[in-house]
């Protein structure tokens, strides 16, 4: 059976909640257990750094996460569990990538587009305040995701564009130096559960809603009576629908247990009987992992050592991958040969390539990259991805024509050179037929 590898960072600047359990912790435990396959589980404490500039919280975040993963079930022997500052090889491999990386390609990252809007609309210089760490942390997450050669990257929607840049810097490396990367994929389940907070938002620290995982008993109580419902009397019959409280109940209870909620809702149950219900259950699915946290939470050098175990684990797959890597690109010693050959080509010259995506605004783009992963081509949306791979066809058959209106521009690239790439394209594909 072939192994496939999984890769997740988490980033170390808040203290895990329910929802992260139910999103993230819980279904990523379970998987961690599947045959065939080989987990990578990451602290990312380097990627802390862009957004919180407290030092104790950066600390403190990752004894909090580190804790709530080991004690949620996630076994250091059967998983590669580890800090990311423990791994050097990481930011050296972020150079190498940053050297092959067009600025162009994090001109259009996410979170860096968000901060020139945000100062756009204020009136403010587009860059102001977005420090290099900001806009260059794709990269890093690039080398998080290559360094250890994964096929899969469990992530949100909302992520897949650094999925998309992380294969454009591995083909545009592999371009150059041989075959090295392994060009990852986004791992996209549809079927995560999102839990809102006390205040019916979706429970996010950014609200200040949050159910902190390992709440003492106390709390966790106190924190289940200050969720949000609305004013119906007891005896009242109440909505399931757009229900906080039932909505968390629902991801910690058995189908059963949910249904007999749904019909104590429809009977009338008091909204404090209804709370006391809830906290009793998630009570029982945490109490246990939280005597482990507790123990955990209070042996700080245990967890320690657990992480350093981990990165030497990792380290045996970085280090001589970062030796190749750093021969690849001529980094040598003196004494090698210095005629050394020159990575081999492939016979035939590499090919642009469409590459169809769908973006934050759920639009969908393609766009069209060289053999280099410089962009030569960009659409605008469509509302659906036959639309664009049907734009892409017309493309193809019709030249830049059939495109009117659907392009952005592209800085510094002629038409000519998108029409010499479409028809090295149909020369390909003549070729072939």
């Amino acid at each position: 059976m072939s192994t496939t590898r999984f890769l997740t960072g988490i980033t170390t600047t808040g203290t895990p909640h329910l929802g992260n359990f139910v999103g993230s912790i819980r279904p990523s435990v379970a998987a961690s257990l599947q045959p065939g396959v080989q987990s990578f589980y990451f602290l990312a404490d380097y990627h802390a750094l862009i957004k919180c500039e407290d030092p104790v919280r950066i600390q403190r975040s990752t004894l909090e996460i580190a804790a709530s993963w080991l004690a949620a079930g996630l076994d250091p022997e059967k998983v590669t569990f580890y800090r990311q500052s423990d791994i050097p090889e990481i930011p050296e491999l972020t150079w190498l990538l940053t050297c092959v990386t067009g600025k162009g390609v994090l001109n259009r990252a996410h979170a860096y587009k968000a901060s020139v809007d945000k100062n756009t609309a204020a009136g403010r210089e587009q860059d102001d305040g977005v420090t290099a760490g900001l806009f260059m942390y794709p990269v890093l997450m690039g080398a998080d995701i290559l360094m250890f050669k994964a096929h899969k990257v469990p992530v949100g929607r909302d992520q897949i564009q650094h999925i998309e840049m992380a294969r454009d810097m591995a083909a545009s490396f592999n371009h150059l130096y041989g075959e090295h990367f392994v060009l990852p994929e986004a791992a996209i389940d549809d079927h995560v559960a999102t839990l809102p907070g006390l205040d019916g938002r979706k429970m996010s620290k950014s609200y200040d809603n949050t159910i902190p995982l390992f709440s003492s008993r106390e709390q966790l109580k106190k924190l289940i009576g200050s969720i949000l419902t609305d004013s119906r009397a007891p005896g009242e019959a109440k909505e399931v629908e757009g229900s906080a409280l039932f909505q968390i109940y629902q991801a910690f209870a058995t189908a059963d247990e949910t249904e007999a909620l749904r019909k104590a809702y429809a009977e009338g149950i008091a909204w404090g009987d209804a709370k006391q219900v809830l906290f009793e259950r998630v009570d029982q699915v945490i109490a246990p992992m939280r005597a482990k946290y507790e123990d955990l939470i209070h042996n700080p050098a245990r967890i320690e050592t657990t992480l350093l175990a981990g990165a030497e684990r990792a380290r045996t797959l970085a280090t001589p991958f970062i030796r190749e890597l750093r021969s690849a690109v001529g980094l040598r010693s003196l004494a090698q040969a210095s005629t050394a050959a020159k990575p081999a080509k492939a016979a035939k010259a590499a090919l642009p390539t469409f590459k169809q995506y769908r973006e934050a605004d759920g639009k969908f783009y393609f766009k069209l990259v060289d053999a280099d992963g410089r962009l030569l081509l960009q659409s605008t949306g469509f509302d659906a991805p036959k639309d664009a791979g049907q734009a892409i066809a017309r493309l193809q058959r019709e030249g830049l024509g059939a495109l009117a209106g659907q392009r952005a521009p592209v800085d510094g690239v002629a038409d000519a050179d998108v029409a010499a790439a479409l028809a090295a394209l149909a020369a390909h594909a003549e070729a072939a037929a």
